[in-house]
């Protein structure tokens, strides 16, 4: 079948197949030379596709059990956080790290190492998974954690699925009294006070922040950022006191075909800015937490809106040190090519995860989406010298273009990884065209 991530760039035709438990992921490794995982298809480029062998995950979803006085869940690796989301929530558990959708398996969140709006304080979701199975190529399943089989634990979280097929996991929920969010919404004029709110929100819990990608001159960076608290129960509006757990919210509406490639430009995405800076409403409210960790959500194949030829994220993450300059660097450039993001997200990122390919690092990550055309390639190879003079990084789970090079400028330990790779799959079996881009 013709396969492709999120970002619907680059297709490759696959030979891909569905798998249901540990049995039918061993058979499908032993026939096959070169093969792949793949969970929901959220990874917005070629980290999931492998034209030889493509396994499907999302059969493999079986919650397997839950420690009610420790919130340990165990599962295997195709369940949905959605799933999880819709389980435990009015039971009063939540994941300690999550996405910016629901849509993930377990097994790519923890390929990825997820990060949320509270990486700041809690991290990224590895540093709450207590240990993983793992199948590697010559037919072995091992159990992976902090106490066995250390390296290649690490290796596997945020690892792309290079290291082998995680099959089960097991990680701690957060206890939570209700499906509420009090948000506090902050208008920023430019990018120097993005920096100073988030900065200053440091003991909230969650924050994140909208950017203007357009914005010029004084007004470059401005922004509209978004703080949150999980409502204790004591805290309750009258009408919700005996409900702390709401019901499920409806679907959201569906993009029902590809948007023409030009209806994303510079004058609609401005328009479009201008419309969610002037529509907020500034100060505290209390929101059902769906939307506020998932806004689109509500929005199913919102993919489709960059059309046809599809579109790239573009996420980097800057040292705290050369965070302001070099995210200045970035929305000045962009901003210059008149390629406006309709998506841009800033978040303050805390310590590092001792995984050698995890991507966030304390300081502070930008994320931008761009179509596919000409000028975007032209435009991303300017802001990639920019990460590469601000000693930046690009986040492998959203990549569909860089080079070898930036790789190992912006991941020094890729030699510690590949010598993990080395002793668990020298054949290099598992292997994904993001992989064989990168020469990982």
């Amino acid at each position: 079948m013709m396969l492709s991530g999120w970002g619907r760039y680059p297709v490759l035709s696959c030979t891909a197949r569905k798998v249901r438990g540990e049995a039918d992921v061993i058979k499908l490794m032993a026939s096959t030379t070169s093969l792949i995982a793949r969970g929901a298809g959220r990874a917005y480029g070629d980290a999931a596709l492998n034209s030889q062998m493509t396994l499907l995950m999302e059969g493999s979803d079986r919650i397997l059990f839950f420690d009610e006085e420790t919130g340990r869940l165990t599962c295997e690796a195709g369940v949905l956080l959605a799933d999880i989301l819709n389980v435990f929530v009015p039971q009063g558990w939540f994941p300690p790290v999550t996405p910016g959708t629901q849509y993930v398996t377990v097994g790519g969140m923890i390929a990825s190492d997820v990060h949320g709006k509270n990486h700041h304080g809690a991290g990224s979701f590895g540093e709450y998974v207590e240990s993983l199975d793992l199948a590697v190529s010559d037919g072995r399943t091992l159990r992976c954690a902090d106490d066995e089989n250390t390296d290649l634990f690490n290796a596997t979280i945020g690892g792309m699925g290079l290291t082998g097929v995680i099959l089960r996991a097991t990680f701690r929920m957060l206890r939570i009294e209700t499906d509420l969010i009090v948000q506090e919404t902050i208008r920023a004029n430019n990018l120097r006070e993005a920096f100073d709110v988030l900065e200053s929100s440091l003991s909230a819990t969650y924050s994140v922040a909208w950017i203007d990608s357009l914005a010029q001159g004084d007004k470059l960076g401005r922004s509209v950022v978004f703080t949150g608290e999980h409502l204790a129960a004591a805290e309750l509006p009258k009408d919700r006191a005996s409900v702390p757990f709401s019901a499920k919210l409806p679907n959201g509406r569906k993009v029902p075909f590809d948007f023409p490639g030009m209806t994303l430009n510079k004058f609609s995405v401005s328009a479009f800015n201008a419309l969610y800076v002037g529509s907020r409403r500034f100060g505290r409210s209390l929101i059902n937490f769906q939307p506020y960790f998932y806004p689109l959500d509500s929005i199913a194949e919102w993919n489709r809106i960059y059309g046809r030829a599809g579109f790239v994220q573009y996420q980097v993450a800057f040292p705290r040190e050369s965070s302001f300059e070099g995210i200045s660097a970035i929305l000045r450039t962009a901003s210059d090519y008149g390629l406006g993001s309709f998506l841009s997200v800033l978040k303050l990122c805390g310590r590092q995860r001792n995984s050698p390919l995890s991507f966030p690092r304390e300081g502070y990550t930008l994320t931008l989406d761009y179509p596919i055309r000409a000028r975007t390639f032209s435009m991303l190879l300017e802001l990639d010298r920019i990460v590469d003079d601000h000693e930046g990084r690009i986040y492998l789970a959203k990549d569909a273009r860089m080079g070898a090079r930036m790789l190992e400028r912006g991941y020094p330990r890729i030699a510690e990884f590949a010598a993990v790779r080395q002793r668990f799959d020298p054949d290099r079996k598992m292997r994904s065209l993001l992989s064989d881009r990168l020469g990982i």
